[in-house]
């Protein structure tokens, strides 16, 4: 004969770990999550490594940074596509401004934007397993420039899993 608690326990455990699942899933999210992907600008990430510059022409005429957390980093540089899960890209835009010591030179000026991808294919099964944000001033910006993320990453680098920047050697 059996007894009935081993039963019982493992019901009751399922339970349990269901209601903490729901209860989970109906978190909100934080103050400074992106809108739509629930994003937020990742901690240290300003002693992440440097992937590769870029420069935007007017009317942003931003320079920008991006930077890669260890996972990204490692994959780009063994060619990983698509990039795993974990991955996660951080560009740091800012407005071009003329150098007051060097008139040749360029240097960043007035920070713009910050924006982030993350890799995590079944939190993000919609966007190809990216979510994005954008931020200001440390704050998400509106929906429609987030819609307007996927749009262009879709429209643009399919073959490169929806990811603009190459490493710069």
């Amino acid at each position: 004969m059996k007894p009935a608690l081993p039963g019982i326990f493992v019901t009751s455990a399922l339970a349990f770990g269901a209601v903490a699942s729901f209860c989970a899933a109906t978190q909100p999210a934080p103050e400074n999550a992106s809108p739509i992907y629930g994003v937020t600008i990742p901690e240290g990430y300003r002693d992440w490594k440097f992937i590769a510059p870029a420069q935007e022409a007017p009317p942003l005429d931003e320079l920008r940074s991006v930077l890669g957390n260890d996972i990204a980093v490692d994959a780009y540089k063994k060619g990983t596509l698509p990039f795993p899960d974990g991955s996660i890209l951080v560009k740091l835009a800012y407005k071009r401004s003329q150098s007051t010591e060097f008139a040749p030179a360029t240097v960043p000026g007035a920070a713009t934007t910050v924006q982030v991808m993350v890799k995590d294919s079944k939190k993000y099964p919609d966007s190809h397993g990216w979510g994005f944000g954008r931020f200001v001033n440390g704050k998400p910006v509106d929906i429609a420039q987030h819609e307007t993320c996927l749009s262009c990453h879709v429209s643009n680098v399919e073959d490169h899993d929806y990811v603009f920047t190459r490493y710069a050697p």
